[in-house]
C-alpha cells in the first residue's frame, strides 16, 4: 500500500505493522504515521507538515503509593540538526531547557480527557527533528500527541474522544486555518485552539483588537475544521490501536461519603465557605477539616479510622467543591458576597518606586501585583537562537510568583512553567500596543511581581504593564487590561463568573483569561474542565468580560490616562541621528579606537547601524550632547554657498588652509581674503586666526574653495546665492 501527498515523499508500507494518514489542513497536507519509529513506547506517532516533522511519544508507569494527583509530564524539544544547525557553546549539544510553552499548550488540552481518578505516571514527548522555517510544529505536535495518546494502551479520550489542534489566522479579513509562518506576519488573529468532537477544550493567543464576536467566529471555525484530525485519530485507533488498559476508578464508600457530609455541614462547612477574607476562609475550612476528622476518628476507632484517613480527606474535598458551586447556583451569590458580573475594589498607584523608569502597583481584592519598565538601548536586546535563526527581542514580560504571595514557606528555586507560561500571556496581552522601533527606539522590560494572590494574578499584571509604561513615557497606542472569567455549570443550571477567585478557578469549570482594549481583544487563554462550551456561553463570557475590563480601564486611566511627557530623569535619552554611510568608517576608527574614546569621554553607548542611522543614549542630556555634537563634528560635509566659522590651520604664500571642522579643511586663495588688493597673506590672517568664510565649490576630488570677501557680513550657518562683492583691483598671480 502508498500514499502520495503534493510535496511529500511517497511511502510504501505493510498496513497490518504501519499506517500513515494524511489530513489537508493547510496550504499542505498533514501526515501522520504509526508503526515505523519508536514501536517499544506505548504510542508514538512520526508527524510530518511540508518538510517540518515532530516525532511524539507517550508512555505510562503503574501509579507510585500514595501519590493523590495525576502525574502527566508534557516535554517539547527542539533538536538543531532539525533546522541544520550546530549547537553553540562548548559542547555542542542541545542544553536549553524544552519549550516550555508548547509543552503547556499540550499539558493543558491533553489533560482534561484522562478518566477522572487515574494517578498512573503518564509522559508525552515531542521531538522535533526536522524544521523548514515555514510549517510550525507546536499545532503537529499537538494533533500528534492527541493521536499518540489514543493508539497507546493508556485510558484517555473515552467520553470526548481525542482532540485535534488548529491555528486559525484572519489575513485581509478572511479566516485561515494553519496559517504557515511566512504568512502569519499579515494575521491580525493568531490563536491556537484545542478541539474534540463536541466541544472547545484550549485556547491560547492573541489578536489586534478584535471584536468579540470575531472572536468567537474564529473559535467555532477551528471546531469545525479541526474534526478532520478528531477522524484522522479514530482512523488510526480502528488501524493502529493497542487494547486499552482496563481502569476502574476507586469506589466511592458511599457511607463514609455520607457521614463526612454531614458533619462538614454541622461543623459550619458552609459558614466557612462564606468567609470573604482568604486568610480566613482557609482558616475557617481547616479548622472544619480538623473537626469532621476528629469526629469520625471518635466515631470509627483508631485503627478504621487510620485506614480511611487518607480518603476522608479527598471526600471533605469533594463535599467542599459541592457545597461551594450549589451555594453559587442557588444563592447567585460569590464566596466573596459578589454579584456574578462584579469586579472586585481596584486600587491602582503609579510612580511606587522611585528609582524605576516607570512603576506602578495595581490591587484587585487580594491579588496584588508590584510591575515595573525599564528602557533600555539596542545592546540590551534578547538574542534568541531558535530553530528560525537568530532574533532578537525588544520588548518582553517576565512574571514572577514568590511564595509569600500565598503565605506559604516554600524555597526559591528557578523559574517555574507557570511563571512562564503567566508571563507570555500578559506580554502577548501588550505587545500589539507597543510603540515601533522608529517611533520609540527603546528596548523595553516589565517585570511584574506578584505580592498578594487570590486569582488572575496575571490579568493584574496586564492592568500593571499598562500603567508602569505610561508611567515611563511609553506611548502605547491604547492601553490594556485584563479580567478573569469563570464558569460554574450543572444541568442547565450556570453562572459565568467575572473576576474569579483562586477557590473559583480551582472549583468551577472555566478559567477563560481575556485581554484588551477598549476597542477590542489583544490575548485569550482558555482552559475548561467540562465536556464543552456552547456558542451562547462563550459570547456570555465575552461579553461579560468586555464590561469588566471597562470598568477596569476606567479605574487605571483615573490614576494615570496615558504616557508621561517625559521619561523620567533615571532613563537613558536615546538621540537618533543619521550620517553618511561612507563615514561611517570615520566615527568608528581604526580598530574602533574612535568611537570607543568617545564613549570614554561621554559616558553615552553608541549604536550605528549600517544604513548610517547613529542612536545615542545617556542618562542625563549634557553626555548625550556632547557625543552627539562630537560624531557630528567628525562626520559633517561642506555645503556649497554655506557659511562657516572656521581656524586658520596653515599660510602660504597664495593662500590660507581654514579648518571648517575637524577633518574638513579648505582653501582660502589670496584672491578671495579681501576685495581689496592682498600684497601678503598674513597681512590678512594668521595661523590660529577664527573667520568666516563661503564655501565657492566642491570639485570631484573632495577640494574645497573657500572665500573670506563673499562672506563679510553674512550669518554664520546661512545660506548665501549671491555673488560675491567685485574687488577694488585686480589680485595678484599665486
Amino acid at each position: 500500500m502508498s500514499f502520495e501527498t503534493p510535496g511529500l515523499i511517497t511511502l510504501a508500507h505493510n498496513s497490518d505493522q504501519w499506517h500513515s494518514v494524511s489530513v489537508d489542513v493547510g496550504d499542505v497536507p498533514m501526515v501522520f504515521e504509526v508503526g515505523r519509529v519508536a514501536k517499544q513506547a506505548a504510542g508514538a506517532v512520526w508527524a510530518r507538515w511540508g518538510d517540518s516533522i515532530v516525532l511524539v511519544t507517550v508512555c505510562g508507569a503503574a501509579p507510585r503509593e500514595g501519590i493523590d494527583f495525576f502525574p502527566l509530564t508534557v516535554e517539547y524539544v527542539e533538536k538543531t540538526y532539525a533546522a541544520g544547525k550546530i549547537p553553540g557553546g562548548f559542547f555542542k549539544r542541545e542544553a536549553r531547557p524544552p519549550e516550555i510553552l508548547n509543552a503547556r499548550i499540550i499539558d493543558r488540552s491533553l489533560r482534561p480527557l484522562f478518566p477522572e481518578g487515574y494517578k498512573n505516571d503518564v509522559q508525552v514527548i515531542a521531538t522535533v527533528v526536522s524544521f523548514d522555517g515555514n510549517h510550525d510544529t507546536d499545532v503537529l505536535a499537538l494533533c500528534a500527541a492527541s493521536m499518540a495518546v489514543h493508539v497507546s494502551d493508556i485510558p484517555f479520550g473515552e467520553t470526548s474522544g481525542p482532540i485535534a489542534g488548529c491555528r486559525v489566522g484572519r489575513i485581509g479579513g478572511k479566516l485561515v486555518l494553519n496559517p504557515a509562518i511566512d504568512a502569519r506576519k499579515d494575521s491580525d488573529l493568531d490563536v491556537v485552539v484545542s478541539v474534540s468532537k463536541d466541544a472547545i477544550v484550549m485556547v491560547e493567543g492573541g489578536a489586534a483588537e478584535i471584536g468579540e464576536t470575531e472572536l468567537v467566529d474564529a473559535l467555532f471555525y477551528a471546531h469545525e475544521q479541526g474534526q478532520k484530525v478528531v477522524a484522522a485519530c479514530h482512523e488510526m485507533r480502528a488501524k493502529m490501536g493497542k487494547p486499552k488498559a482496563a481502569f476502574t476508578p476507586p469506589a466511592k464508600d458511599e457511607a463514609l461519603y455520607a457521614k463526612v457530609n454531614a458533619l462538614a455541614e454541622a461543623h459550619g462547612l458552609q459558614k466557612a465557605l462564606a468567609t470573604r477574607n482568604k486568610i480566613e476562609r482557609y482558616a475557617a475550612l481547616d479548622k472544619v477539616k480538623v473537626d469532621v476528622h476528629a469526629a469520625l476518628k471518635a466515631d470509627l476507632g483508631d485503627e478504621k479510622y487510620a485506614a480511611d484517613k487518607k480518603k476522608i480527606s479527598e471526600y471533605y474535598g469533594d463535599v467542599k467543591y459541592h457545597v461551594m458551586r450549589g451555594a453559587a447556583l442557588k444563592t447567585k451569590s460569590r464566596l466573596d458576597g459578589r454579584k456574578y458580573d462584579e469586579i472586585r475594589p481596584i486600587n491602582c498607584e503609579v510612580n511606587t518606586l522611585p528609582r524605576a523608569h516607570g512603576s506602578a502597583l495595581f490591587t484587585r481584592g487580594e491579588t496584588q501585583a508590584l510591575v515595573s519598565t525599564t528602557l533600555g538601548t539596542r545592546d540590551d536586546e534578547q538574542k534568541i537562537d531558535n530553530l528560525l535563526g537568530e532574533q532578537y527581542r525588544r520588548y518582553m514580560l517576565h512574571y514572577n510568583f514568590p511564595p509569600f504571595s500565598v503565605g506559604e514557606a516554600r524555597p526559591l528555586r528557578g523559574t517555574s512553567r507557570r511563571e512562564i507560561g503567566h508571563g507570555a500571556l500578559a506580554e502577548r496581552a501588550v505587545a500589539r500596543m507597543i510603540p515601533s522601533e522608529e517611533s520609540f527606539p527603546y528596548t523595553i522590560r516589565i517585570v511584574s511581581e506578584i505580592t498578594e494572590s487570590n486569582g488572575s494574578s496575571s490579568m493584574a499584571s496586564v492592568c500593571g504593564a499598562t500603567m508602569s509604561l505610561f508611567d515611563a513615557g511609553v506611548p502605547l497606542k491604547a492601553p490594556v487590561a485584563g479580567i478573569a472569567m469563570g464558569l460554574i455549570k450543572e444541568g442547565d443550571d450556570l453562572a459565568v463568573l467575572s473576576d474569579i477567585l483562586g477557590d473559583e478557578d480551582h472549583l468551577g469549570d472555566m478559567d477563560f483569561k481575556v485581554c484588551g482594549t477598549e476597542k477590542g481583544v489583544t490575548a485569550i487563554q482558555m482552559d475548561i474542565k467540562i465536556e464543552g462550551l456552547s456558542r451562547a456561553i462563550m459570547s456570555q463570557a465575552l461579553d461579560q468580560a468586555k464590561a469588566g475590563r471597562a470598568t477596569i480601564l476606567k479605574q487605571m486611566k483615573d490614576a494615570i490616562a496615558g504616557p508621561r511627557s517625559e521619561l523620567s530623569v533615571w532613563a537613558p535619552r536615546i538621540t537618533t541621528i543619521r550620517i553618511n554611510p561612507d563615514k561611517i568608517r570615520d566615527v568608528i576608527g581604526p580598530g574602533g579606537k574612535v568611537i570607543r574614546d568617545i564613549v570614554a569621554k561621554t559616558g553615552a553607548k553608541i549604536d550605528i547601524a549600517d544604513d548610517g542611522t547613529v542612536k545615542i543614549a545617556a542618562v542625563g542630556g549634557e553626555a548625550g550632547d556632547k557625543a552627539r555634537q562630537i560624531i557630528e563634528d567628525l562626520t559633517r560635509e561642506a555645503e556649497v554657498n554655506r557659511i562657516y566659522k572656521g581656524l586658520v590651520r596653515k599660510v602660504v604664500e597664495f593662500g590660507a588652509f581654514v579648518e571648517l571642522f575637524p577633518g574638513t579643511d579648505g582653501l582660502i586663495h589670496i584672491s578671495e581674503l579681501s576685495d581689496k588688493r592682498v600684497n601678503k597673506v598674513t597681512d590678512v590672517v594668521q595661523e590660529g586666526d577664527e573667520v568666516v568664510v563661503k564655501v565657492l565649490s566642491i570639485d570631484r576630488d573632495g577640494k574645497i574653495r573657500l572665500s573670506r570677501r563673499a562672506a563679510v557680513g553674512k550669518d554664520v550657518g546661512s545660506i548665501d546665492k549671491s555673488e560675491p562683492p567685485p574687488r577694488d583691483r585686480p589680485a595678484p598671480e599665486a
